[in-house]
């Protein structure tokens, strides 16, 4: 069993900033990608940034040079910094992990979602 929990979310006006986190637990040898989607209201999930085991990132062309995405393995954590914030960019985040646990599985877990306004 693994959980990943998000955080950081909230109201925030245009132009300002926040930081999203997410931690995993539970029964985990090793996490391979690590990723931060979103879903605003009336659209599909999509996948805003991306990082790799050896940390490679890439983003959604729509957050390029405003959002970072990075990750502490030690920690199980992964992080997602976003700067000038503007309003289409409310939606609901959420983290994904694609885990290996102790027994050799492989599989994709997913954070319960965080909600992120941005509103003056």
């Amino acid at each position: 069993q693994v959980q990943l929990v998000e955080s950081g979310g909230g109201l925030v006006q245009p132009g300002g900033s926040l930081r999203l986190s997410c931690v995993a637990s539970g029964n985990i040898f090793s996490i391979n990608h690590m990723a931060w989607f979103r879903q605003a209201p009336g659209k599909e999930r999509e996948l805003v940034a991306a990082i790799t085991g050896g940390g490679s990132t890439n983003y959604a062309d729509s957050v390029k040079g405003r959002f970072t995405i990075s990750r502490d393995n030690a920690k199980k954590t992964v992080y997602l910094q976003m700067n000038s914030l503007n309003p289409e960019d409310t939606a609901v985040y959420y983290c994904r992990m694609n885990v290996i646990n102790t027994i050799g599985t492989v599989f994709d877990s997913w954070g319960q979602g965080t909600q992120v306004t941005v509103s003056s």
